[in-house]
């Protein structure tokens, strides 16, 4: 029977690369998402799309509606993108069909390396450097433990940045505090810290991450990028990145984790790489990135590769070349924080070199949405972006 593929997410941007990356290869790809309409879905390599509940809102009712659209279209290979699908539907797996396919290690696995918790302290257990960590499960651990700590700033991070509940999915973010005062403040304020979370030192250095396949256990291939802009420009999505070098001890690291848990599927991993060299792990994800793309267009082809692997298959020699990679509008909307902003909010940002470096014509340089052979999502995109510009 001819494989057919089911993408979830599809208005991000990693979903539009998987799309494009396994329609390409003349594979039946669907795409999906909670709104009407979505980029991923407008892709030519996407056969249909479909609208599901928002899991956010409904998570037993987006799985009732996914399973129940599996069985109506045949699909034998299912890949959630974001965290949120990603952890409804591995709550409710054993409810899917058993001729699915679902790229992802057991359960426990995924949890032992998404739970920010577990994860250092299996970690520290493999001898893997973290930052100083204080684990608490509610607020009043955390307000205790602030007393005791005297160097700031600290760094307050939720075990789980999407939390599912039986009714919603809760979202979380980790926070920087710059003072005892601020800490106590913060922790008050937030519901999500009624839940368990960790309080860790501020580790300064350079963010660096390792993109990993790994097959049961096993290394398939790794991909490192450069981050050249971000949005917002004090840290935060790429705009603007290029393929680069592994970083030979980081890459180490990551082996060394994902093998101890015997993974199976794509795991990006995240690092704080302070001055003196070492990396410091910062967390796990076990999900496609934003700048999937990137990874595509430098020959590693992510989205085809696990597809092999999970359907048992041999992967093709890697043919690794040097690409950057520009996702348009992103950039578009850093230029104007930059420009709105007062210069002392950017000291270090000249807004006219900025107007000057987003025009400067880059032949070398790809764009992740719009494409020639693809245009129809970057259409779509450019009209929901002015459309909240609007709004």
């Amino acid at each position: 029977m001819e494989p057919r593929i089911l993408v979830l997410d599809g208005n991000q941007r990693a979903s539009l690369a998987a799309v494009r990356s396994l329609g390409e290869k003349k594979l039946w790809v669907a795409a999906g998402d909670s709104s009407d309409r979505c980029m991923a879905g407008l892709s030519r390599f996407c056969q249909t799309s479909i609208t599901y509940p928002d899991p956010f809102e409904s998570p037993r009712a987006f799985f009732d509606d996914i399973l129940r659209q599996i069985r109506e279209l045949n699909i034998s290979f299912l890949l959630p993108i974001s965290e949120a699908t990603t952890y409804v539907i591995l709550q409710y797996r054993d409810e899917l069909p058993t001729n699915l396919t679902l790229p992802f290690p057991q359960t426990e696995a995924v949890e032992q390396l998404a739970n920010k918790n577990k994860l250092f302290k299996f970690a520290s257990e493999q001898g893997i450097p973290t930052p100083d960590t204080i684990f608490c499960e509610s607020v009043e651990d955390g307000l205790q433990a602030i007393m005791s700590i005297h160097v700031y700033p600290i760094v307050l991070k939720p075990a789980k940045s999407r939390i599912l509940l039986s009714d919603q999915i809760v979202s979380t973010r980790v926070i920087t505090a710059y003072s005892r005062e601020q800490a106590a403040s913060l922790l008050k304020e937030n519901k999500f810290f009624a839940f368990p979370y960790s309080i860790q030192s501020f580790v300064e250095g350079e963010g660096q991450g390792v993109f990993a396949l790994f097959n049961q256990g096993s290394p398939v291939c790794y991909f490192s990028h450069r981050r050249l802009r971000e949005k917002p420009p004090s840290g935060g999505v790429s705009v603007l990145s290029e393929s680069a070098p592994l970083n030979e001890s980081l890459r180490a690291s990551a082996e060394k984790l994902l093998s101890k848990a015997n993974w199976h599927g794509v795991a990006m991993v995240e690092y704080r790489v302070s001055e003196d060299g070492v990396g410091y792990l910062m967390e796990v994800n076990p999900r496609f990135w934003g700048s999937l793309q990137l990874a595509i267009d430098s020959g590693i082809d992510f989205p085809w590769w696990l597809y092999l692997v999970s359907t048992g298959n041999a992967v093709p020699q890697v043919e690794y070349r040097y690409r950057r990679l520009r996702w348009i509008l992103g950039d578009l909307d850093r230029l104007l924080i930059i420009l709105k902003s007062p210069r002392s909010k950017y000291p270090n940002r000249n807004k006219l070199i900025e107007i000057m470096r987003f025009l400067k014509p880059n032949l070398t340089t790809r764009h992740e949405v719009n494409r020639i052979r693809d245009l129809k999502p970057f259409l779509f995109e450019v009209k929901q972006y002015l459309r909240a510009l609007r709004g």
